[in-house]
């Protein structure tokens, strides 16, 4: 994990510098928590099925820290008053998550008896990854009018680049429950795997670093003068299909991994 945390350190410091900048301008910041379940969507199950969806669910938390621009903590007073500054606020996330991933779906109906299907329920994994990253949001509505409690909501849009160190398991019950014999992993994998790529070419147990776009929809209620709720349902695309410790050869792997991720969450206005 070395290499790992080289970079989120330098990832880290690079966002540091960007609140350090507008910092010095005087914006405000805000900083909260966030939780919720996360569905994971990856090479296990089938793809589109509602208990694939259901079954392989984890759950994330992270902070959250905002600039806003609609105020300036250096004089307790607005900005200067510009569709920007009062519809945009840069959002910075450290943040976890964890899902425990099953086979489900037609392979491995219980009217399935081969021992490809046994192969299947016996296998599993566990998608684990930190995430660090920026996002941009934008409200509609004015977030001046919002923070005087002129409406209650404050819908919003967002759209940024996250970090991601992931660390995943591979984990099955079948045969000798070795990880490292094929024989008791899925033939089709096997069969399709190229010989000369490695020697374990579909299955991945150990920790790496990718880059991932994050978007999501969602809203703030005011609560307080100085604190909100929020409601942000985040979907989350890997530049990578190792995040859940498998990436199989046949044409059914089409997509990397990815995720949804809805967000309960608390901010506070510190300044």
């Amino acid at each position: 994990m070395t290499l790992n945390f080289k970079q989120l350190t330098f990832i880290f410091v690079f966002i540091l510098g960007i609140n350090e900048c507008y910092s010095q301008l005087g914006f405000s910041h805000e900083i909260g928590v966030i939780a919720g379940p996360v569905a994971f969507q990856s090479d296990f199950g089938v793809r589109r099925d509602f208990e694939t969806n259901a079954g392989n669910t984890g759950i994330g938390i992270g902070i959250v820290h905002y600039i806003n621009f609609a105020y300036r903590a250096d004089c307790n007073c607005y900005s200067t008053d510009t569709f920007f500054n009062d519809h945009f606020k840069l959002r910075n996330e450290i943040s976890w998550n964890k899902t425990k991933l099953n086979h489900f779906g037609k392979w491995v109906d219980a009217s399935r008896t081969s021992i490809n299907a046994e192969r299947l329920r016996r296998h599993s994994g566990i998608a684990q990854n930190f995430d660090i990253g920026t996002q941009i949001e934008f409200f509609p509505k004015s977030i001046r009018s919002f923070q005087s409690f002129s409406y209650s909501f404050a819908p919003f849009v967002s759209l940024g680049v996250h970090f991601t160190a992931y660390n995943p398991k591979v984990e099955t019950t079948y045969g000798d429950g070795n990880i490292q014999n094929m024989d008791n992993f899925f033939s089709g994998w096997v069969n399709a795997a190229d010989p000369n790529t490695n020697e374990d070419p579909f299955l991945f147990n150990e920790s790496g670093t990718t880059w991932s776009m994050v978007g999501s929809v969602g809203t703030r209620y005011k609560l307080t003068v100085l604190s909100d709720l929020m409601l942000d349902l985040r979907w989350q695309y890997y530049f990578n299909n190792r995040i859940d410790g498998l990436d199989h050869n046949l044409p059914s792997n089409k997509a990397n991994d990815w995720l949804v991720w809805l967000n309960f969450g608390y901010i506070y206005y510190l300044d």
